[in-house]
């Protein structure tokens, strides 16, 4: 795989950066399996998968499912059209982004308990995430979904800066990760089946979520050996190839992502993620990330 010509200069190790958005992405991850947040897409009206849809997307405005499909990148297409545009004649974009964060406010009450949300560890983090949220801002270009979601407004209370902040970074993180992905040659669902194929993640969990059947999933798997990515056998795994692919994909990812957290330092992630622990660690315990 070829390396990129020019890196530019960077005030933080990526490795670092790499912590402070993985140790506090629990923290927005959350918002796709609370409860609080399936309970108030469904009083909107949105059904099955709309809610996960129409919340992410809406910082878009009312688009079409080829928008959709085309930033969310592993999703099968058919999944993405049973929900996307139908979402928006139910319940318009506003009235989605103000529901999702009802949603994580609640979600986060109840997983911090107000000790923990009126902390100065809460504020502390806070304000280094929306520092490097902030920062991001500054260079949107080639990150579609992230630029759309940067133009939303900023909560007021800790938490939900917090909150917004990381889902900030998750999608800054994401659309970088994309275009390593498509670099790399790889189609969303050949994607799935390496991650699957590390066993990090249990191939069925992924496929499922994804919206894929058994036969495409199949196909993909067969599409991978054949370019010698995947070992033979009924539970594949990653040939050496394979592995220095996959991780060409990851390192490329983590370069991408380390303008986000130049602004803090290598100093200032390890600090978030020394304040992200405790909370993230209080959001798994509420079960808030179970499936």
């Amino acid at each position: 795989m070829a390396e990129l010509d020019q890196r530019p200069a960077r005030a933080v190790e990526p490795a670092l950066a790499r912590t402070a958005w993985r140790t506090a992405e629990p923290i927005h991850g959350m918002i796709y399996f609370a409860p609080e947040a399936h309970r108030r897409y469904a009083a909107l009206g949105l059904r099955d998968r709309m809610g996960y849809f129409a919340s992410r997307a809406a910082a878009f405005g009312p688009v079409g499912a080829e928008t959709v499909i085309a930033t969310f990148f592993n999703f099968n297409p058919a999944l993405v059209r049973a929900a996307i545009p139908e979402a928006w004649r139910i319940a318009a974009p506003e009235d989605i982004l103000r529901t999702r964060f009802e949603a994580a406010d609640a979600a986060l009450r109840r997983a911090c308990g107000p000790d923990l949300l009126a902390s100065p560890e809460m504020a502390e983090a806070a304000g280094l995430a929306r520092r490097a949220a902030e920062s991001a801002s500054g260079h949107p270009q080639g990150r579609p979904l992230f630029a759309a979601t940067s133009a939303l407004p900023w909560p007021d209370e800790p938490h939900l800066v917090l909150w917004h902040a990381q889902t900030l970074l998750r999608e800054y993180r994401g659309d970088g990760h994309v275009a390593a992905l498509l670099l790399s040659g790889r189609s969303g669902i050949e994607a799935l089946v390496m991650h699957a194929a590390t066993g990090r993640v249990a191939a069925e969990v992924l496929r499922r979520t994804r919206g894929w059947s058994p036969a495409e999933w199949d196909t993909a798997v067969d599409q991978l050996r054949s370019g010698g990515l995947l070992e033979a056998g009924d539970e594949p795994a990653l040939t050496e190839t394979g592995l220095a692919q996959r991780q060409w994909v990851e390192d490329r990812t983590d370069l991408l992502a380390a303008p986000a957290y130049a602004v803090l330092g290598n100093a200032g992630c390890t600090r978030l993620a020394e304040l992200a622990e405790r909370i993230s660690r209080a959001v798994i315990e509420a079960g808030l990330l179970k499936i």
